[in-house]
């Protein structure tokens, strides 16, 4: 199955299924969930890296008991628009994880999503621990609402 545009990604979903948005770190892996009407982004969890592997066992698993449908994986975009190491990451993840499981998935420009994450996160008084402890999660949600939104913005 090939990588799909944001767009295409939601027209291959049934109606009760979610999606599952992804901020792939090199330490952690934060996961957010969408609602069924697919309107709201909520952070869910963080899995510790280890090997791909057992990562994707973790991921797939989680896939399978939350009825998700498809996923959106950050793409860390440089600043000036280049796609850097961090990039190929991404989307090596995403080719291996694809020879697993045939699952619909987009990327979503993640530029910022942790800066605004972690602002967020200051502005709250929120402890160095507690950010460390939720940043990852957050971010993935951020960056899933922004798919989300940019798709209720095209339909209306």
């Amino acid at each position: 199955m090939p990588i799909f545009a944001p767009a295409e990604l939601l027209s291959l979903l049934t109606r009760d299924q979610r999606l599952m948005g992804l901020d792939l770190g090199t330490k952690t892996i934060g996961l957010a969930l969408s609602d069924v009407s697919r309107t709201i982004a909520t952070p869910f969890e963080t899995i510790r890296r280890a090997k791909f592997t057992k990562d994707a066992t973790d991921l797939l698993a989680l896939v399978d008991k939350h009825g998700i449908g498809g996923l959106v994986l950050g793409l860390p975009v440089e600043m000036d628009g280049v796609e850097g190491a961090r990039c190929q990451s991404a989307r090596a993840f995403a080719a291996n994880l694809m020879k697993l499981r045939d699952l619909p998935i987009a990327f979503w420009d993640e530029r910022l999503s942790t800066a605004a994450v972690t602002r967020t996160l200051l502005e709250a008084d929120s402890s160095r621990a507690r950010r460390a402890e939720v940043v990852d999660k957050m971010a993935a949600a951020y960056i899933l609402q922004g798919l989300l939104d940019s798709a209720a913005r095209s339909i209306t």
